[in-house]
């Protein structure tokens, strides 16, 4: 069997079969014929927006010498940002501080507005990891974040989304080549997921696919050309992604 063009999968063991429909509406598995290494992973979902969460960690937010806020703090990514598994992280010429943030990612599978902390569950597709990856002196020289946040390829997802998971105590580990640089559990959150959930959907709708990074914990550091970063979070898997520089600018 031999796939010509992107399409949705689901994977049991270290095979991968096939997903006729729609992910968030009706669709039925085909059999998982194909070996999990032949087939190139790409981002797993194509949101709509990519909300994102500031300073939901207080050993974050030390690190930087910020107060945590008293409410969720939001910005977005653009979807142009969007990688996947392997694909490279592009170190932009405009930058010399590109860090990475760790994250646990929450994909919507339902569409939703006002949405109550306690309903928040049912409009959950499910999870996948996240870096948010920032151009750190950008960050701080602009003051607001897009642009220190925004370039292409800032933000690898993947390798997939895990949909029989409990969030809210896994271990989040980022190593760069090989070195742990972040260590925590997403039960140190300020804010919860289904808070998260609540706050967002009293400002926009959210929508099927849509993709929220629920903030990262203490140890961000610097990439350099030539590194490998390694994400892993119980119970989803491992994000792996090398990073290079800007070719011909």
């Amino acid at each position: 069997m031999e796939w010509d063009q992107p399409r949705w999968g689901w994977i049991y063991e270290d095979r991968v079969g096939p997903i006729d429909g729609n992910i968030f509406g009706d669709y039925r598995r085909l059999p998982a014929e194909m070996p999990l290494d032949s087939v190139t992973l790409l981002p797993p979902i194509l949101p709509s927006k990519i909300i994102c969460i500031g300073r939901n960690y207080v050993d974050h937010a030390r690190e930087h010498g910020v107060e945590v806020p008293e409410i969720p703090l939001i910005f977005l990514k653009p979807p142009s940002s969007l990688v996947g598994h392997l694909q490279p992280i592009v170190l932009p010429p405009q930058s010399k501080q590109v860090e990475h943030e760790a994250e646990l990612g929450v994909v919507i599978g339902k569409r939703g507005r006002w949405i109550t902390a306690d309903e928040a569950n049912r409009y959950i597709f499910g999870y996948t990891i996240t870096n948010d990856v920032t151009a750190r002196d950008l960050q701080r020289k602009d003051g607001q974040w897009t642009r220190g946040k925004g370039f292409d390829t800032f933000c690898p997802v993947g390798p997939w989304i895990e949909t029989e998971i409990d969030p809210y105590d896994l271990l989040i580990t980022c190593r760069v080549n090989g070195d742990v640089r972040q260590m925590a559990s997403t039960r140190d959150m300020v804010f919860s997921i289904p808070q998260l959930v609540a706050f967002i959907s009293s400002i926009m709708t959210l929508e099927p696919g849509d993709l929220i990074l629920t903030g990262t914990p203490a140890g961000v550091g610097k990439l350099e050309a030539g590194d490998k970063i390694q994400i892993s979070i119980e119970g989803i898997g491992d994000l792996i992604n090398p990073v290079i520089s800007e070719i011909n600018p």
